[in-house]
């Protein structure tokens, strides 16, 4: 009897795998587009955040004293090389500079007696009509008189050009800074006023690209001289606030003196050509650049990488048709592919296709293998 117990129960199992075969038949493997993972030279890219600097400032200071007459610029707007800035008002220096004239011409007459005085002394002396000690008065006499006027000639350059000085003019094309002094102010050196306004030339911004010491070492190596830096860094490109780039590529300019004590990073300078007057000092930016040599690095297709949530993995397909999960992590983004710095092995599959139906040990059909 129990043997006929057993033998109905083990056709009741049998019936019951038999019907739900018939209503869950075995789902064929999963057909899926697999890539391989590679190793390629790419380009070392870092980005570095900061604002835009002017070239260079020209500080307008007035080189003599006076009150300001007039004021010839507004503020934050261009100015021209030799446009009028301001004029200080010249009557004082004025009247310096017609003195020196007037000195001058006292000079050119003693001069011409002086001059007279000797030639009429020459040929008296060579009869010993005077004696030579005369002769040597009048010719003592006559270079004195000659090194006056070549001193009163000094001084009144030297009064034509402080008159010149009260007209103030831009030394450079750039953009004016606000006013320090305003018309009536008593300005020049030693005063409250010796320095009215500042030029930033803006035809050529420059950005300092901070680089670690540790990551300049890391990339540099052996290199012998940390302030020649020249080809370092290459592709310079300027991405402005909204995101587009600025079509103009920059260049390595120079490499600061001194390391920055508080950030312990290697300043470099690169410069953006501004022929358009589009950039504006003090304006934030983000400069993306190559920083020495290529890399070889393990690359996937960017179809590949799932992200969620801050993690980053893959599905690698084993050669026995079976998927397996893997976490990653993700370097750089560069032409639809994704840099991977671990988790991975240059030759394996990844999945392309599928991902979302695939779990641990899953088994798949390759459909094609992309590079």
């Amino acid at each position: 009897m129990r043997i006929q117990i057993v033998t109905l129960l083990s056709l009741l199992q049998l019936m019951v795998a038999c019907d739900r075969e018939k209503k869950s038949p075995t789902m064929p493997p999963l057909q899926v587009t697999v890539g391989i993972v590679t190793e390629e030279e790419i380009p070392r890219t870092m980005q570095f955040i900061g604002n835009l600097q002017s070239n260079f400032d020209a500080v307008i200071q007035p080189r003599v004293n006076g009150f300001l007459a007039s004021k010839h610029f507004n503020g934050g707007l261009p100015v021209r090389r030799g446009q009028l800035l301001y004029r200080i008002d010249p009557s004082q220096l004025s009247t310096a500079m017609y003195a020196a004239e007037a000195s001058l011409q006292s000079a050119r007459a003693e001069a011409i007696e002086a001059r007279n005085n000797y030639e009429r002394a020459v040929p008296l002396a060579e009869m010993n009509a005077i004696s030579r000690a005369q002769l040597d008065q009048y010719t003592a006499q006559f270079k004195a008189t000659e090194a006056s006027v070549r001193s009163a000639e000094e001084s009144l350059r030297n009064a034509r050009l402080n008159v010149s000085y009260t007209e103030i003019r831009s030394p450079i094309d750039g953009i004016a800074g606000s006013t320090n002094g305003h018309v009536g102010d008593f300005v020049g050196p030693g005063t409250e006023f010796n320095v009215l306004t500042t030029i930033s030339n803006l035809d050529t911004l420059s950005f300092d690209v901070a680089l670690p010491m540790n990551d300049y070492l890391r990339i540099t190596g052996e290199r012998a001289n940390i302030y020649d830096n020249e080809g370092l860094l290459t592709d310079i490109r300027l991405i402005l606030d909204d995101g587009t780039r600025y079509p103009l590529a920059g260049f390595y300019s120079h490499t600061r003196k001194d390391i920055s004590t508080e950030t312990g990073t290697l300043l470099l300078v690169v410069k953006f050509a501004n022929p358009e007057q589009a950039l504006k000092a003090g304006q934030f930016a983000r400069v993306v650049c190559r920083v020495g040599p290529s890399e070889r690095q393990r690359v996937v297709p960017a179809e590949a990488v799932s992200q969620s949530q801050g993690v980053n993995s893959v599905w690698v397909i084993r050669r026995d048709s079976t998927a397996t999960y893997r976490r990653v992590e993700l370097g750089e983004e560069r032409d639809s592919l994704w840099c991977i710095t671990s988790g991975v092995e240059a030759g394996e599959w990844v999945a392309l296709t599928g991902r979302q139906k695939l779990h641990e040990g899953a088994r798949v059909t390759p459909q094609s293998i992309a590079k």
